[in-house]
């Protein structure tokens, strides 16, 4: 397939007219005549002076930096002098408070230098490290080709990734493998499709949509909140509704869920690391009523019951709040945990637990949103939120009741029963001081989709704008002792 050049990128993605470039003159590193050749006819190729560009520019008005690489020159190989730029590059928009946008097409380390360029990966992955410390965006284009020490550095340590389509990208270049092997690497591995599929990558975007998709992340990670949204009067919200009722109106397969809330109720959608319709959990950047959130939910699908990866990607999705600095929205809507060996192996408790402590912990708003089946170590694992909203058939238990049932009795006959005892609905939990505020359904979300997720978005919306305004300290303060309180006498 045809390559994507540097500079083809970068006009690409800038606003025209826009670029400003950063760039020196590179090291003097060549240590041959040969050397000195080589990279002599690259820059005549090229009309470049090295294998990386560097600079700032403005995406629809806004100032961002560029690091993008040029295959043609010496493969895209970075050596000392590349690095070096790529590493300044990195530190001057960390000191300017830019987000960073990246883009590698290469072959990794320069063979021609050897291991001392082998090296220059850590002071590179260094400088993008302490620029996302400092809760600045990070955001990576991977295009063809891209493999290496540099796909192992700088080009996987984006907040969020994307790649062109098509384009090869992989650890082990395929040459490579098949001279120290004498076989092919297997066909269709290493391409942007397939790690999509896996969740290595965010997307896959061709070029001509690269700046839109640019422009609405830039509009939830980087953009200020809008003004405070209005606040319409809360809907009273059934308190007599039975607990089973609620458990079968959740669990019918038309109840729109948080695909159909994201869809619906929120604009700037940026669906991230590889999540899709077969998916337990979507991961997405975007806005409810004009307040940035990173939003991590569970969906009901086929077979959906919740295993370790899924508890990974939740925390990630945690960890991008953090790093960014931006509230973070959990969807509560899961049959339970997966009940397999592979379930078990992979550490499910383990990842349960880690997921329980990092968001009762995390270090930015949050609110949860109970909004359907709330069943096990999962739903528990996303609850514990600066403010919890339940939907009016929303429920949350340790088991099914079903499962409670066959605990107790021995069969599932008593399922209701146990539902009513357990004090699992929407109206218990408020009672219990577990959710905040019921949202409304007239009489199942199911039988009105769009009015419900509009008062769902909308009550969102208010909370992540009142959590704002809370001063840091406060919020995490009154997180804990919210936890602590839960069950004991008044």
């Amino acid at each position: 397939m045809s390559r994507i050049g540097a500079l083809q990128i970068r006009d690409a993605v800038l606003d025209p007219g826009s670029f400003r470039s950063w760039d020196g003159p590179p090291l003097p590193v060549a240590t041959s005549d040969t050397y000195r050749e080589e990279l002599a006819d690259a820059a005549a190729a090229t009309g470049l002076d090295e294998s990386v560009l560097t600079g700032e520019g403005t995406v629809y008005g806004r100032r961002v930096a560029v690091v993008a690489c040029e295959f043609d020159f010496l493969a895209g190989s970075i050596g000392v002098a590349a690095a070096e730029r790529i590493a300044a590059a990195v530190a001057r928009a960390t000191a300017e408070r830019l987000p960073l946008v990246a883009s590698p097409s290469s072959g990794g380390t320069r063979m021609q230098e050897g291991t001392v360029a082998f090296l220059q990966m850590v002071k590179i992955a260094a400088a993008v490290e302490l620029h996302k410390r400092a809760h600045l965006p990070y955001l990576v284009y991977l295009r063809h080709p891209t493999t290496g020490g540099v796909f192992a550095s700088w080009g996987s340590q984006g907040h969020v990734t994307a790649a062109e389509p098509g384009a090869l990208i992989g650890f082990l270049g395929p040459r490579v493998y098949r001279h120290l092997y004498g076989e092919e690497f297997p066909e269709g591995v290493q391409t942007a499709e397939n790690l999509h599929r896996h969740g290595v990558i965010d997307g896959v975007v061709p070029l001509e949509f690269l700046r839109s998709t640019l422009d609405r992340t830039l509009t939830v990670i980087a953009d200020r909140p809008e003004p405070a949204p209005h606040a319409a009067p809360a809907e009273a919200a059934r308190t007599d509704v039975p607990a089973w009722e609620s458990v079968t109106a959740s669990r019918r397969p038309d109840r729109p869920g948080v695909a159909y809330l994201l869809r619906h109720g929120t604009t700037e959608r940026v669906l991230l690391s590889g999540t899709g319709r077969h998916s337990t959990t979507l991961l997405a950047l975007a806005r409810f009523g004009g307040q940035p959130a990173v939003v991590v939910g569970q969906q009901r699908v086929v077979g959906g019951l919740v295993g370790p990866a899924a508890l990974r990607e939740a925390r990630r999705g945690m960890a991008l709040a953090a790093g960014l600095r931006l509230p973070l929205v959990l969807v509560i809507d899961t049959a339970g945990p997966a009940l397999s060996t592979e379930a078990e192996q992979g550490g499910l408790a383990g990842e349960i637990a880690r997921c329980l402590a990092e968001l009762v912990t995390l270090d930015t708003p949050t609110v949860s949103v109970l909004l359907g089946q709330g069943s096990g170590g999962p739903a528990l694992a996303m609850v514990p939120a600066d403010r919890v909203l339940a939907a009016q058939h929303g429920w949350l238990a340790p088991l099914p009741p079903e499962g409670a049932s066959a605990i107790v009795f021995r069969d599932t006959d008593h399922a209701p029963e146990l539902a009513a005892q357990q004090g699992i609905r929407s109206a218990d939990l408020l009672r219990d001081g577990i959710v905040d505020a019921i949202v409304a359904e007239h009489p199942d979300a199911a039988d009105e989709p769009q009015e419900f997720t509009a008062r769902l978005s909308a009550s969102i919306a208010v909370e992540l704008h009142r959590l704002r305004e809370a001063p840091d300290g406060d919020r995490l303060t009154h997180r804990l002792a919210r936890y602590r309180r839960i069950g004991l006498p008044s």
